[in-house]
């Protein structure tokens, strides 16, 4: 049986780890909108091989342009993936249903919530527009209207799309939803270590004593950084001897802002490391890990977290809400509230018995639900019978 031929169009950014994950089952093409200052819109180059189409870097010239290669390529395509709901959605959704594909939008992040952060973010280099808001909120509603189908990271996720449909409070049309949290998490590299902390730290060059808190979130003004700085500040203030690791593409900028709040001394930041070959370790190496986020879709920083048995500490928004359950797996917290959140990474660092126990949990919550195999599995059963039979190879 030759492997259905998959088209995935990458409006944004999206993480290596899909795109292999993707490749194992599919013969697999990107179709991929520049970054800017990037070399490319995936996060680490794929170990896998993969055929790649580019794009122009505006978004309407984009979306043109992924309506005329799909429509041309469109009896080499079984079946289309499409990143969220965005205008090049809507033009994927639209070349779809024109040539017979089935198309699928993959949703990651609530677009909107995520918008609407720029409101309360102090972040100059993130202005809100009411008319951008409507914008998105339009191209929502008109995507699940011409659109087929939806898959989705959480029940959070799900619950956002399902309100897509409707207009003035009334449900117009549903589109068929599936929960599957692509990219899953590889909980035989994300796993606990026998090696003690103090050892993979020196290996890092990392420093060996105090207390060591992970966030590799990207800068942007849902994932709030600010918070979690003003948290550092506070537990620095009350004589906790703690350190701050973080990984991302926007170290530098995180870097800057712990020096406008005066906690530079505290911060260690680089850029991000390659997820399989340096991640688990970044992770083993500290005490806690912390996601502070305005708004969430799920969150694979603190299911990779809990695979490693590391203590999660979230804020309690969209998709967290279902994976670190305050004492279960994980401590919760207000979102914005920099007091709350260093409480409870002081609880954390005061409970360590509990912490190992919550984080036991955890781990068994992602080998249970967010196994990469098992997500990938998903998916590909999914697709797979989204062909229509004059479509199917053998």
């Amino acid at each position: 049986m030759t492997r259905p031929r998959l088209w995935f169009v990458i409006e944004s950014r999206t993480d290596v780890r899909l795109v292999e994950g993707l490749a194992q089952d599919f013969e697999l093409t990107l179709m991929m909108r520049p970054t800017v200052g990037r070399p490319t819109s995936v996060s680490q180059t794929p170990s896998t091989s993969v055929s790649i189409v580019d794009g122009p870097l505006r978004r309407v010239p984009f979306a043109r342009r992924v309506a005329s290669e799909v429509y041309r390529h469109r009896t080499e395509i079984d079946v289309l993936l499409v990143q969220g709901y965005s205008i090049t959605a809507l033009a994927a959704n639209l070349v779809g249903r024109m040539a017979g594909l089935g198309t699928i939008m993959l949703v990651c992040s609530p677009t909107e919530a995520y918008y609407r952060s720029r409101r309360v973010a102090a972040d100059p280099s993130s202005v809100f527009r009411w008319r951008e808001l409507v914008g998105l909120e339009v191209l929502a509603r008109l995507n699940a209207i011409v659109g087929q189908r939806y898959v989705v990271l959480s029940d959070h996720l799900r619950n956002i799309v399902g309100g897509h449909g409707s207009v003035a409070g009334r449900r117009a049309r549903t589109l068929p939803v599936s929960v599957i949290p692509l990219y899953g998490v590889d909980t035989e590299l994300f796993s606990p270590s026998s090696e003690p902390k103090a050892a993979i730290r020196a290996r890092l060059g990392l420093p060996v004593d105090g207390n060591l808190i992970f966030f590799s979130s990207r800068i942007a003004p849902e994932k709030d950084a600010d918070t979690l700085l003003a948290a550092l500040r506070l537990l620095a203030d009350r004589g906790h001897d703690v350190r701050l690791l973080h990984r991302s593409g926007g170290h530098r900028e995180f870097a800057q802002r712990a020096a406008t709040m005066g906690v530079e001394s505290l911060v260690i930041a680089t850029g991000p490391v390659h997820p399989h070959k340096e991640l688990p370790d970044s992770y083993r190496a500290c005490d806690i890990c912390v996601q502070a986020s305005r708004e969430e879709g799920l969150g694979f920083s603190v299911l990779e977290a809990l695979a490693c048995e590391v203590p999660v500490v979230a804020a309690g928004v969209g998709g967290l809400l279902e994976t670190v359950i305050e004492g279960q797996t994980g401590w919760s917290y207000a979102p914005g509230d920099a007091d709350a959140l260093a409480r409870q990474i002081a609880n954390v660092l005061a409970q360590p018995i509990e912490a190992e126990r919550r984080s036991r949990v955890g781990r068994q919550l992602v080998l249970d639900r967010y196994e990469k195999s098992i997500t990938f599995d998903q998916f590909a059963r999914l697709a797979t019978g989204l062909q229509s039979p004059r479509r199917s190879r053998i």
